[in-house]
């Protein structure tokens, strides 16, 4: 029988018989699962089901979890103790109080991916993000009357903690010379707490550790404008900076040294070289409303592919950075939204001649003072206020409870307001 005509047969043939003749039917293919988006991680850790992720709660348990779960799916390792690093919330905390968190734990998610050289490997890299946020308003929210209700914090820090994952993917594919440590801290929003226990409990000496990179807040670029703090900590900053942007094309904010109000301040304080990546405040800053569907995808792409650069470059350099001094000025602390407090929300990029303010909290020294946003401050106390960092200096040459005197631009009035400072959450 010809070959076809033998075909046609069999294939009129019932299945079960079929199957006696040896003919085998083809298997269902079941579709690709499409890979996890940075857009899906920051929507996954935002919901309101993660109750704003303040530190010590069920939320931010939830989230730890996830992103150990994609540290490993993206080819992390964990640390010798597994993924996480738990610290207990001291109640004596300044805001402890407060936020009502003295005695909750908090987890540091730390994920691994070591180096290839055999002698640089035993270097590190830290590129970190904090995840937790301000759970159900109260304490740290800019939103009156938002007791109870969940502030999602999708691009602080959301954001930033995603932006961890995707550069872990990528390096992954290619590891560079030194180990890379992956960390995912809690407690930012309480003062640096998860940063601060890092430091004292180290995966690695930090004498090994070349510098860290912090992200926070890099979800939503505007006008191509990103600002890069710390590039004052080591003298080779400035000009790997102005290299990868030639590339990236961005409008780079590159200035200050490395304290601020964010995880980099820790490891500035012990004497590590740093970077703070960072795309501005922004209307919904510790607001409800800072939620994912504002997150900016391609200005999110445009950034990490900026720090990726980053990264590979400190990972891959033959040498180690040449730190610069981080002595701090008298009488700071190392954040000082947590010593001496005055409730401004400045607006973060360069000011000449001044800071311009985006608002200031309810409550605060500023709003009882008389201060509101688009003030510019020049002078506080006798110090001259030309930009944000003599700013930070200037309210850390005070104490809590000192009446000061700040000088204002508003529109084109000049005039002088006085504030007592306090402590925050005082």
């Amino acid at each position: 029988m010809p070959a076809f005509v033998a075909w046609l047969a069999l294939a009129a043939l019932p299945a079960t018989l079929q199957a006696q003749f040896g003919t085998q039917q083809r298997p269902v293919e079941t579709p690709p699962t499409p890979p996890i988006t940075a857009i899906d991680d920051i929507r996954y850790l935002s919901e309101d089901r993660l109750g704003g992720r303040m530190t010590g709660s069920t939320g931010a348990d939830s989230a730890a979890a996830y992103l150990a779960r994609r540290f490993e799916q993206v080819g992390l390792q964990p640390a010798a103790g597994g993924w996480y690093q738990s610290f207990t919330v001291a109640k004596e905390a300044p805001v402890a109080q407060s936020a009502r968190v003295g005695g909750l734990v908090g987890k540091n998610v730390i994920g691994l991916l070591p180096g290839h050289d055999p002698a640089l490997r035993n270097e590190t890299l830290i590129v970190g993000a904090h995840y937790d946020h301000l759970g159900l308003g109260g304490f740290g929210s800019l939103d009156p009357d938002s007791t109870g209700k969940v502030h999602n914090g999708a691009d602080d820090n959301a954001s930033g903690a995603a932006m961890l994952i995707q550069i872990a993917a990528r390096l992954a594919q290619s590891p560079p010379a030194r180990t890379v440590v992956f960390i995912a801290f809690s407690g930012e929003e309480l003062g640096l707490l998860g940063s601060a226990h890092y430091v004292k409990q180290p995966m690695y000496p930090l004498s090994a550790t070349i510098a860290m990179i912090n992200l926070d807040m890099v979800g939503r670029l505007r006008n191509g404008r990103l600002i890069v703090y710390g590039a004052r900590t080591a003298k080779e900053f400035p000009a790997l900076l102005d290299s990868l942007n030639w590339h990236a094309g961005l409008d780079l904010k590159a200035q200050g040294d490395g304290y601020g109000p964010s995880d980099q301040s820790s490891f500035y304080a012990a004497g590590r070289p740093v970077l703070h990546v960072f795309t501005d405040l922004h209307d919904d800053y510790h607001r409800t409303t800072d939620d994912w569907q504002k997150i900016d995808p391609e200005g999110f792409r445009r950034v990490t592919n900026f720090t990726m650069g980053l990264v590979t470059a400190l990972g891959n350099r033959p040498t180690r950075l040449t730190p610069v001094d981080a002595t701090p000025p008298a009488h700071s602390a190392a954040m000082p939204a947590y010593g001496t407090y005055l409730g401004t929300i400045p607006d973060m990029t360069d000011n000449p001649g001044g800071v311009r303010l985006l608002g200031v909290r309810a409550g605060s020294p500023a709003e009882r003072a008389g201060l509101r946003g688009d003030d510019i401050i020049t002078r506080i106390g006798e110090l001259d206020i030309p930009d944000l960092q003599a700013m930070t200096n200037a309210l850390r040459s005070h104490e809590p409870g000192d009446s000061v005197s700040i000088v204002i631009r508003r529109g084109s009035q000049v005039t002088t307001v006085r504030a007592r400072l306090s402590t925050r959450g005082g």
